[in-house]
């Protein structure tokens, strides 16, 4: 079995960023993370981010609330960061506490900072295949990945496994704009394994640490992990089991080390396009 590091495609993109910012003409885009509280997850995925932004080159600021901030100062003070021209892009961490009307900050960010997909203007946009549109970073790197290790996905049976609008939703939509035959699985599917076992390409987004093991995997199928969880031992892993996998699948990539890398290299993309978008 192959695995399809995420190293690799962040380096690729790296260099698309670089000649990206050639348009920037001298102006060093600028992200901002928003953070409500100190969830684990966002607090890795905000490291990743930071990290990320200064390895290609890009300026990051983090932007942190507690997590008993009011409805009222959380817009005000989100809406403060949404009209500071400094800013290029916006990166909001999600959930947000429930005292906090998440479908309001969806309404309100503006497009052309919502680097990952969250306002209706861009979400309609990726279901209409118009690529001036951010789409979700995460369901952006999935198809990365895939193109990078050159796997075509014109005609391939494509199925994913969950059905949010972070990941699964929109994933479908870019992947039929591959030409890909994609069927969606989740809660309620029927004999689900039968249908995961049908894929030439399996995408686990489902958000239950381990669950696709090779029994849901057809052989040579091509498993690709969009899964961040923590184990029973306290260990990063995906939604799939990674060592069940050799012998059944073809290719698969692992948690961390995955999709992961690649999610914050596609966010460092969109914000170089942002700023040259609002810019130029």
């Amino acid at each position: 079995m192959i695995t399809l590091k995420g190293a690799e495609v962040s380096a690729k993109i790296k260099e698309q960023v670089q000649e990206l910012l050639h348009d920037c003409k001298g102006h060093v885009p600028k992200l901002a993370i928003v953070r409500v509280g100190e969830n684990p997850d966002d607090l890795s995925y905000e490291r990743g981010a930071l990290k990320k932004m200064e390895a290609f080159g890009l300026l990051a600021e983090s932007y942190a609330f507690p997590a008993d901030i009011s409805d009222e100062d959380f817009k005000e003070a989100f809406q403060k960061i949404n009209e500071d021209i400094s800013v290029d892009g916006i990166l909001l961490l999600r959930p947000l506490p429930n005292q906090i009307c998440e479908k309001d900050i969806e309404k309100m960010i503006d497009p052309l900072k919502d680097l990952d997909g969250i306002s209706p203007d861009n979400i309609a946009r990726v279901f209409a295949g118009d690529d001036t549109g951010f789409a979700p970073c995460t369901a952006e790197a999935v198809v990365e990945v895939l193109k990078a290790n050159d796997i075509s996905l014109t005609g391939k049976r494509v199925t994913i496994v969950g059905r949010s609008m972070v990941v699964g939703k929109p994933l479908s939509m870019l992947l039929l704009k591959e030409n890909a035959t994609v069927t969606i699985c989740h809660t309620k599917t029927i004999n689900i394994k039968d249908t995961c076992k049908q894929a030439e390409i399996l995408i686990a987004a489902a958000g239950q640490a381990k669950m696709i093991d090779a029994s849901y995997v057809g052989q040579d199928a091509i498993v690709i992990d969009v899964g961040i969880n923590v184990d029973e031992n306290g260990k990063l892993c995906g939604d799939v089991d990674f060592s069940s996998l050799e012998g059944t699948a073809s290719m698969a990539t692992p948690v961390p080390g995955g999709i992961g890398a690649v999610t914050t290299a596609v966010l460092a993309k969109h914000l170089v396009q942002a700023a040259i978008r609002s810019r130029l």
